[in-house]
């Protein structure tokens, strides 16, 4: 793997407009389980329900209790803490060579990490608000409330600012990942198999002439990538940080 990674520091080095598309593989070395590896949360039985059923807008409206049962239990990680590739992406920033990250993952991780220019696909479990008054909660909110948490001006249900199945995403936050994307040079696709729309359609605004893919499994963008690295993020980013040392 060597001269692949030796390859990305290259290209790196000379691209100006770095974009980075991340999945929820960058997460794993933060201690955040996947979602549709062998072992990850969509491959299990909830109860006779499956991952996709449960993180849906019907689910929420329906079953509120059950949904915030396993949101707390499955997608709140308030202690997982960057790793490297988030770690590298802030000096990539702080260089003015990142333009910005678009990811799919709702942790947080890369603005605790420093970054500023993130597009955040699916919204933030440090985001939450009254679906009646509007009022924003922190996520302390919901990790200290027991089963259905309420607005304490209105007594309204507080829900996750995180777009559920079913849900668009944000109008807005998708035109600014589509402009970053549009306007890169080299676009970094990592720790995502690129199965979920319409996120994984943005890949297609990339024109410029770098496009990498890191991953373990194979995607739909390999056969576009100029450079495909089968390997865990972590490790990618890890060799960077040594061959910049």
């Amino acid at each position: 793997m060597d001269d692949r990674i030796a390859e990305l520091k290259k290209i790196i080095e000379r691209s100006r407009r770095i974009v980075f598309f991340g999945g929820a593989g960058v997460s794993t070395a933060s201690g955040i389980p996947d979602f549709r590896s062998e072992t990850g949360l969509y491959s299990k039985d909830y109860h006779g329900l499956q991952a996709e059923e449960i993180l849906s807008a019907v689910y929420f409206a329906l079953h509120t209790k059950e949904f915030y049962d396993f949101h707390r239990k499955y997608m709140v990680h308030p202690e997982a803490e960057p790793a490297a590739v988030h770690r590298y992406l802030y000096e990539l920033e702080k260089r003015d060579k990142l333009r910005g990250i678009v990811t799919q993952n709702i942790d947080g991780l890369h603005k605790k990490a420093g970054n500023k220019r993130v597009y955040e696909l699916h919204g933030s479990i440090y985001e939450n608000y009254c679906v009646d008054c509007e009022t924003d909660y922190p996520l302390e909110k919901i990790i200290e409330t027991d089963g259905i948490p309420r607005c304490d001006k209105c007594g309204g249900i507080i829900r996750p600012g995180v777009v559920l199945y079913g849900e668009a995403p944000d109008k807005y936050t998708m035109i600014g990942a589509e402009r970053e994307i549009t306007g890169a040079d080299c676009l970094i696709v990592a720790g995502t198999s690129l199965a979920v729309e319409p996120a994984a359609s943005l890949i297609g605004y990339f024109t410029g002439p770098h496009l990498i893919v890191i991953n373990k499994e194979p995607t739909p963008a390999d056969e576009r990538a100029t450079l495909v690295i089968r390997a865990d993020i972590d490790e990618v980013f890890r060799a960077l940080d040594v061959s910049e040392g």
